[in-house]
């Protein structure tokens, strides 16, 4: 009979606890750890216990986890597994998970290199950098400065990154001195396993603030075609008789001035 080393052992043994939390979780999660702190590591995990747990592991092994639990649909997640990768498993919904995922992400300064997420802008106002080759460094971005009280004054702002383009070294140099955060740190959610459904769903990170401009944007329009419709309920009704009221005197002027030059 073949031993096993202790590290194969350990490994077996790994494979085999991954795969029973796999089989018996409603949500099976992996997110993306890249460029995330240890710190903040634990302390998402803290956040979050009693919801979620947080597990690490090699990409062999979860490929490995997943095989075993021989779920058909799972398997589809070992297509999405790449380096720095953690599993998250819970009995919460996988989009409700992304969600508490978004609201554990916390500001970031821009390093160089790094992707620009949305349009990056700096503001105009005063700053606490003193004259000098700081003049030369925030013109090199675009930014018109004067010099108020000793300090440097931004007069006019300017879009230093846009979105998806990379963050150039002086771009993030200046963002650092301003202290600008315009990025995050958490986990990046990249796709989940829902037991109920026995499906796998990319796409899943939840952007919170871009959601709700996106509904306000659609609220909008709904109003305006309800309106234009002429559609009744507790949101347009009051927009409906100011209209026909302005509609009624413009009536009202049109009828008089009629009657004006007839008299006439």
């Amino acid at each position: 009979m073949e031993t096993l080393s202790p590290k194969l052992e350990d490994k077996k043994k790994l494979v085999k606890l991954l795969s029973a939390k796999m089989k018996k979780s409603k949500t099976v999660l992996i997110a993306s750890t890249k460029n995330l702190p240890s710190s903040q590591f634990h302390s998402i995990k803290k956040n979050l216990r009693g919801k979620v747990e947080i597990m690490v592991a090699r990409k062999s092994i979860v490929e490995r986890a997943i095989s075993a639990t021989e779920k058909g649909a799972l398997q589809n997640l070992k297509e999405k597994i790449g380096a720095d990768i953690a599993l998250f498993f819970s009995d919460i919904d996988a989009f409700e998970l992304s969600a508490l995922l978004s609201d554990n992400q916390t500001p970031a300064k821009a390093k160089a290199g790094e992707i620009a997420l949305e349009d990056i802008s700096i503001e105009p106002g005063p700053t606490d950098m003193v004259p000098g080759p700081a003049i030369s460094e925030l013109s090199s971005v675009g930014l018109k400065v004067a010099v108020e009280g000793g300090k440097i004054a931004i007069k006019q702002g300017a879009v230093v990154a846009r979105k998806g383009d990379k963050i150039k070294d002086n771009v993030a140099s200046i963002l650092g001195k301003l202290n600008i955060l315009p990025m995050t740190v958490g986990f990046t959610p990249i796709a989940a396993y829902d037991s109920v459904s026995d499906k796998v769903y990319e796409n899943i990170k939840i952007d919170k603030k871009a959601i709700l401009e996106e509904l306000k944007t659609l609220i909008g329009k709904a109003f305006s075609f309800a309106v234009n419709m002429g559609y009744t309920c507790k949101e347009t009704v009051s927009y409906l008789i100011r209209k026909a009221g302005l509609e009624e005197k413009a009536i009202e002027n049109v009828i008089h001035n009629k009657n004006h030059k007839e008299e006439a």
